[in-house]
This record gives structure tokens, sequence and C-alpha cells, in this order.
């Protein structure tokens, strides 16, 4: 596999290609990289149509879960949305912060800022704006946001605990987020580990539940909850890319699996001196 710099710029090709696809071949495969599948439409993302705000332009099918169902957004709320892709999340937060929020979309994909960009004009928001960066060096102060926002964006990045890091710092004292992700349980065969493909589908990137939690916990994080969980089948066609039917079936009955999780917790309010918080 390759080291943290190439991993990012793979990621970054890989996005901007996907963000010319469509939302079919997207969802048909593994958040839009690998082999699309005959078996299965809808492998990871779900179903955002009946959302208030929801809008078909930004809507790539990349997601993993529904973060802003569960993300308590308020009005006036400032709203962080990381990966933000076409802008389909910050404009489902946005109908919930209303005109009295903010919402911040970060992406460092170009074509996807760009793509967010026109559906935001289109849309008229003057109170949603996309901003190109990496999130684990988030281009945004620290203690701006009232909630984070996140779907099947994290196991993309090399190093999650620095954008766990990140995400505490740009949290207002008491603010919270909600993200969606993708994590394991068990280990995934080798081919699958060190497929770049499948790094930028979301799976081999992915880390396992109880390291990805166990970050969250040293970050200084509380009421660590996870508020929805399923697991994800990667149908025989996209896996028969890089397994051999023996290896297939070795894996299916190995115990691994392969887990959407959407997960809460809220940054301490403890604006006290020295209490390394704030």
């Amino acid at each position: 596999m390759q080291n943290e710099q190439e991993l990012k710029e793979l990621v970054r090709q890989k996005y901007s290609e996907i963000a010319l696809q469509d939302k079919e071949t997207n969802a048909s495969s593994c958040c839009g990289a690998g082999g699309c599948s005959t078996e299965v439409y809808n492998i990871m993302s779900e179903d955002y149509t009946q959302l208030e705000g929801y809008n078909p332009d930004a809507d790539l099918g990349l997601g993993c879960g529904l973060p802003t169902e569960f993300a308590q957004i308020k009005p006036g709320d400032t709203v962080i949305d990381l990966g933000s892709g076409a802008g389909n999340d910050c404009f489902i937060a946005r109908s919930l912060t209303g005109e009295t929020g903010k919402v911040i979309g970060i992406d460092f994909t170009e074509a996807m800022i760009s793509k967010a960009r026109i559906n935001a004009d289109k849309l008229g928001y003057n109170n949603v704006e996309f901003r190109q960066g990496d999130i684990e060096q988030m281009p945004v102060g620290g203690g701006v946001a009232d909630v984070v926002v996140s779907n099947c964006v994290l196991n993309l990045v090399p190093n999650k605990k620095n954008v766990i890091s990140e995400i505490f710092r740009v949290l207002k004292s008491g603010g919270h987020f909600s993200i969606s992700d993708i994590v394991l349980d068990g280990i995934l065969p080798a081919n699958l580990q060190q497929a770049a493909e499948m790094y930028a589908g979301c799976v081999s990137g992915a880390i396992q539940k109880n390291e990805y939690m166990g970050f969250i916990k040293d970050a200084g994080f509380e009421s660590i909850t996870i508020q929805k969980e399923k697991k994800i089948t990667i149908p025989d066609d996209i896996l028969s890319g890089y397994l051999s039917a023996e290896e297939i079936t070795t894996f299916k009955n190995s115990g691994t699996g392969i887990y959407s999780i959407t997960v809460f917790a809220r940054k301490p309010n403890c604006c006290t001196p020295g209490a390394g918080c704030c």
C-alpha cells in the first residue's frame, strides 16, 4: 500500500472522476470506486430523497448513512460538513439551520468544490459555502462549529486520528458531531487490503471498529453513541475483481464484517483554564 501522500493523491484523482459520473454509477459501486455491480444497487448509500433540503443535482450516491438525520441540528447553528462532495449533506443541513445558520463544506477535490458551488448558486443560498482543503488541517478557525457532520469520508483519510483531533478543535465547547463511516470487524483478505481501487472505494481504508471508537474517546469526546449500524455486503461481481472464487468463499465464511456506523459524540462543555478542551 502507498504512503499517506500517495493515498491522498489516489483519492483526489478518483473523486475528480467520480464528480463527473452519474448517481447510478456511483451508487452501484463502492463509494463510486471500483467496478459497478449488476447484483445489487445501492451497496452503501441510503435514500435521501424524502429529506427536506434534498437536491438531486447534489446527490452523487456516495454516502453510507444519513448523518444529518441524527445530527440534532438546530436553527441558527453553524455546521461543518467534512468531505462535502457536490453539497448533498450541506443543503440538507441548511434546511435545518435555516437562514440564520451557516453551513461550511470542506472537500479537497477541486472538481467537487466546483460542482458544489454551482449547485449552491442555483439554489440561491448565501449561507452555504464550500472551502477546498484537507480535513486533517481544516481551513477554519477553532471553536466555530456547533455541529460537524460527515458521510463516508474518514475511511478515505490515511491518518484518521488527526481528523478526529481536528473535529475536536473546530467544535465549540459543548458542540457535537454525527458521522457515518465504514468500519471493520475482522481482517480483510490481503488482496482487498492492498487494492488501490478498494481504498478509494471506502473499504480497504476502513479500520477496526474498536480502534475507530477508541480514537474518538482518546480525543476527549464524551457521550459517544452509535446511532445506527448496518452490515455492508460487497457483491461477488465486485469481489471477483480482487479475489478468486475460493478466496471469496473463505472471506464470506471468515466472520469478517464490513459495517456502516453513524456515531455521535460531544465535546465537553468545559471552558475552564487548563481543561484542554476549548
